[in-house]
Order: C-alpha cells, then sequence, then structure tokens
C-alpha cells in the first residue's frame, strides 16, 4: 500500500542524508520526497512516499521517530487528508494538434506556462493519478521533451495540524 509521509525535521546539515539513510540501509524505498522550510526557521517539512504493508511502515514511523533530527511523524494516509503534485511538463507540438492541446489543459485545469510550439510548457496541480493521466494524454498530442513532477505533498484535513508549538511538538488542533 501506498504511504504519504509526514516528518517535522531539525533544519540542519545532514538531518535529511540521515532520514534518507534510514531508509537506504533497510532496503526501503523512496517513491518521491520533497523537503522546505516551514514558518519556523529551525524545522523543514519533509513529505515522502513509500509503498509497503501496515507492518512495514509502522518500522519505518518507529525508526524515524529515534533519529535525533526528527521532530515529529505522521502517516497521513491513515486519515483524511489533501494530496497534490506539481507538474511542469514541456512538449514540442505540431500547429494541428495546438487547439486539442490547449482544449486539454483548458479541462484539467491546468495553465500554459509558454505556448510556443516548439516547446509549450504546461504547469498542473492535481493528485497524483491525474498528473499521470494528463501526461499520458498530453503526451499523444506532442512530443514530449521534459516532465518535472514535485511527487506528493500532502496536509491533514480538519484542524489538525503537524506543527512544533511552544517547545512541544505532535498533532495539534
Amino acid at each position: 500500500m501506498r504511504h504519504i509521509i509526514a516528518i517535522l525535521l531539525q533544519n540542519e546539515a545532514g538531518a535529511l542524508s540521515r532520514v534518507a539513510g534510514l531508509f537506504s540501509t533497510r532496503g526501503y524505498n523512496i517513491e518521491s520526497l520533497s523537503v522546505a522550510p516551514t514558518d519556523d526557521p529551525t524545522v523543514s517539512r519533509l513529505t515522502l512516499v513509500t509503498t509497503g504493508n501496515d507492518a512495514v511502515v509502522a518500522q519505518i514511523l518507529s525508526q524515524l521517530r529515534k533519529l535525533v533530527d526528527v521532530v515529529q511523524v505522521d502517516d497521513m494516509t491513515r486519515g483524511d487528508h489533501f494530496e497534490r503534485e506539481l507538474l511542469l511538463l514541456k512538449l514540442r507540438v505540431a500547429e494541428s494538434q495546438l487547439e486539442a492541446l490547449i482544449r486539454l489543459v483548458t479541462e484539467s485545469g491546468a495553465r500554459i506556462l509558454s505556448g510556443a510550439p516548439g516547446s509549450f510548457v504546461i504547469e498542473l496541480t492535481s493528485s497524483e493519478a491525474q498528473v499521470s493521466r494528463f501526461i499520458a494524454q498530453a503526451g499523444s498530442r506532442g512530443e514530449i521533451l521534459e516532465v518535472v513532477r514535485s511527487g506528493a505533498l500532502g496536509i491533514v484535513h480538519g484542524g489538525a495540524s503537524l506543527k512544533v508549538v511552544h517547545g512541544a511538538t505532535g498533532m495539534v488542533g
């Protein structure tokens, strides 16, 4: 089963490497990984996607919590959450396919960043499944030159938040 794991991590040199190393040494695969600072400059939020049964993911979460740089961990897949992925797609488009591609962009809620037929660039923010579908559909209307995907980003639905609060950590809400 696919799991989206959110990690609050001390924003220090080597912290990301230790998390990635935990996965590598234990033979777990990271399908996607995104990390950026939060509103607290001492803490970064890392979102990663991995696959495994519940026992494997429970072991991963337990081992992550033991890392000194890890402040908080949450498997968002367990509850109601929002998930989005950003796609930047560059295509070479024949004039005869331009109208069909523009229609696809409009219907999908995507945005044209550059409309030059030789390097047509599209931005789409959607679910992983929709992003994959869009790439296939757009690829049938032009030659794919480059695909850039952010990987999954997620946030828990409702009042709970993964956040450091006044020296305490955890789900707030």
